[in-house]
């Protein structure tokens, strides 16, 4: 991991004045990078029944339609309001800079389901919680949440702490 965290590149002030942003774009574009990025996340929920992986916009969705392909399930897209075309649950929330929404389709999940939730930073959690509001609205089991990245300092990961997270790499 270590090799990949060299990778990763600080944008300062992006997307506001004060934010220093973890660009993964060189991680994404090097194949052997992204590679081992999908196993490693996928890796502990190999043999844990998972049904589906469910990403959050937009770079959930590059890191959890790998997961899903590794896993050989199917990808569920948590998308900002208004892009999804069938009845969609909806949950706003609290970003570190900012307010948000995610939407899921209403049929993405059920109660059969037991869903990995991945996306490629967890900050404060806020995204990640509200990611979980809505699987759970469908019915579906969390089976846990993977992360690229992890920004310990801002204990994103105590607002999780009913389940299972993993994270590759910690700053």
């Amino acid at each position: 991991m270590q090799q990949i965290k060299s990778q990763i590149r600080d944008i300062l002030d992006f997307p506001k004045p004060g934010v220093i942003f973890k660009d993964l774009t060189p991680v994404i574009g090097d194949r052997r990078s992204l590679q081992r990025v999908t196993q490693c996340l996928a890796d502990p929920f190999r043999h844990s029944g998972i049904t589906a992986v469910a990403g959050m916009e937009a770079r959930g969705f590059i890191f959890g339609a790998l997961v899903a392909r590794e896993l050989e399930v199917g990808f569920i897209p948590l998308r900002k309001p208004g892009k999804l075309p069938a009845k969609a649950h909806s949950v706003s929330y609290e970003l570190e800079y900012g307010a948000a929404a995610l939407e899921m389709h209403m049929d993405a999940a059920g109660e059969r389901d037991k869903v990995l939730l991945v996306d490629d930073l967890i900050a404060t959690g806020g995204t990640a919680a509200a990611s979980c509001e809505l699987v759970n609205k469908t019915g579906a089991g969390i089976a846990g949440f993977a992360f690229v990245i992890e920004l310990d300092f801002l204990g994103g990961r105590e607002s999780l702490c009913d389940y299972t997270v993993h994270s590759l790499i910690h700053f």
